[in-house]
């Protein structure tokens, strides 16, 4: 051992610090209200210690079911401060999926705000962990609600207790695109590292001012916020995203960075006068969470001048980034691992496959998740053994790695189409459809078939104002597309169904056409 031993300064340490360094420099922004990191800090330590008031001790689950805004950052770093596990749900999934993660969790209290305080309460009737929970809101509705503010006020801004490194820091559900969503559990030293590798990843400074534009329960949005508490800069929150008040907010706050799904980013191109709004501070801008258009990645940095970095990750732990310097040569590709995350592509049999084969993604980094909450054979399922007996991420995508090491993302495992009994991979159709000049969205996946056993569908969105024929669109694709991937029909639809992050619920998809058969 040294002479100095050196404690490893995990983000609650660094907050505390934070508001020693830069007491003065702003941390938070929502709207009109702002918080210095002196304020941040000693805001989140009194949550802190009114966790411990309610006879919470660390390691405990607490759930949060809050809008966008700066009282959820307070709590959800008020909870990391006190030893308990952040538990943030999607405010936008049924009341029956809150209460179901709830009780997976066993969270031992709940943080709610305005109308979910209601949800909560009509779920303590079903649920008995809801009901004995201890329950804080924002605008709650009165007891046995106890109100954030003036509890918040009344608690003690001392430094909080120190958290160990192997403890638990979050459960995050996953979006639930492809069956029951899983609790994804990440210990305090991983998320440092996801804090440490994404902030020199995605270029973060001391000075960014970070735009928070989807739901902070979201992973995409929690990255922004630990790249960002590292490095000592500023959160800007915004309620719910919208195009207009999002190119205003860019340009009056002067936004250096920010978290994007590709869905955000084309409402930002479709803008009616964009080049009217002073886009001039934005630096590195990252896109996830779904397939990313050629033509959007392409026109997204052309238009805004900020550098575009697309980002394919799971909040299971494993990312690969397209880094600038490789955009113009790789630019359909989703780049290369981050420093220290090693992928292999591997066959049904297990066995690795060499460059080009297409093949499951699998893949270890100091990002991955201790498991899934409570879900043994889950975590085997999404187990990949190394030929050293090492456990790697199965990530359930499909894609394969070129001459140069790129990755390229071909498909959801699950969204495969077995038509015959050739694989047909949804994704390169839904590429050629997009071209069509009458097509807003398109999603395709399996339906039944008499003669094939699959056979691809498209689900389609017309550009407002179009009227495109069924037909003529069938004939269009087929023209395109090679002998199996042909679809049996296009059904129209007002609009795709998504989670909070954009992405396509392709299961709902299927189930609507569950019933057919071609």
């Amino acid at each position: 051992m040294g002479w100095f031993e050196a404690p490893e300064p995990l983000l609650p340490e660094l907050i505390a610090r934070h508001g020693r360094w830069r007491a003065r420099r702003t941390a938070l922004v929502d709207g009109e209200r702002r918080l210095s990191w002196a304020e941040f800090e000693r805001d989140t330590a009194r949550i802190a210690n009114g966790i411990a008031a309610l006879g919470l001790t660390a390691g405990a689950r607490i759930a949060i079911l809050m809008d966008n805004s700066l009282e959820m950052a307070l709590v959800t770093f008020g909870i990391l401060r006190s030893g308990c596990v952040a538990v943030p749900l999607n405010v936008s999934v049924t009341d029956a999926a809150v209460g179901a993660m709830i009780e997976d969790a066993r969270a031992r209290a709940v943080f709610a705000s305005g109308s979910h305080c209601a949800r909560i309460d009509a779920l303590a009737a079903v649920w008995s962990r809801i009901a004995s929970a201890a329950r804080v809101g924002h605008r709650s509705p009165g007891p046995p609600w106890i109100e954030l503010e003036p509890w918040r006020a009344q608690q003690s801004a001392a430094a909080t207790m120190a958290v160990s490194p192997q403890a638990e820091c979050n459960i995050i559900y996953s979006s639930g695109t492809t069956g029951v969503p899983k609790g994804i559990v990440h210990s305090h030293r991983c998320r440092l590292n996801w804090a440490v590798d994404c902030a020199l990843t995605l270029r973060y400074r001391s000075d960014c001012v970070t735009l928070c534009s989807l739901g902070l329960f979201s992973n995409i949005s929690w990255v922004a916020m630990l790249c960002t508490v590292l490095v000592g800069g500023t959160l800007v929150i915004m309620p719910h995203f919208d195009a207009q008040a999002c190119a205003a907010l860019i340009a009056r706050e002067r936004i250096t960075h920010g978290n994007f799904v590709p869905l955000q980013l084309e409402r930002l191109l479709a803008l009616p006068g964009l080049g009217r709004h002073d886009l001039a501070s934005l630096d590195t801008i990252m896109c996830c969470g779904s397939p990313l258009p050629l033509e959007l990645k392409r026109e997204f940095p052309r238009r805004s001048g900020a550098t575009l970095i697309e980002l394919y990750g799971l909040t299971e732990g494993l990312c690969t980034i397209l880094a600038p310097e490789d955009f113009v040569a790789k630019t359909a590709s989703v780049g290369k691992p981050f420093l220290g995350t090693d992928l292999r592509i591997v066959g049904e049999d297990g066995a690795e496959l060499p460059a080009e084969s297409v093949g499951e993604i699998v893949g270890v980094s100091a990002l991955l998740m201790q498991g899934y909450n409570g879900r043994d054979e889950a975590n085997a399922e999404a187990t990949w053994q190394g030929p050293d007996g090492r456990r790697w991420l199965r990530t359930g995508d499909l894609g394969y790695l070129d001459a140069d090491g790129f990755l390229y993302v071909v498909d959801r495992k699950k969204d495969m189409i077995l038509s015959g009994s050739q694989n047909v991979y949804p994704a390169d159709i839904e590429q050629v459809m997009r071209e069509h000049p009458d097509v807003a969205e398109v999603a395709v996946v399996a339906a039944r078939s008499r003669k094939w056993g699959e056979t691809p569908v498209a689900i389609v969105v017309a550009r407002s104002g179009c009227a495109p024929d069924r037909q003529a669109l069938i004939d269009w694709t087929n023209a395109r597309v090679g002998k199996q991937q042909r679809i049996a029909d296009v059904v129209w639809r007002s609009a795709l169904p998504r989670n909070a992050n954009g992405k396509v619920l392709k299961r709902e998809l299927r189930a609507e056409l569950a019933g057919r058969e071609y």
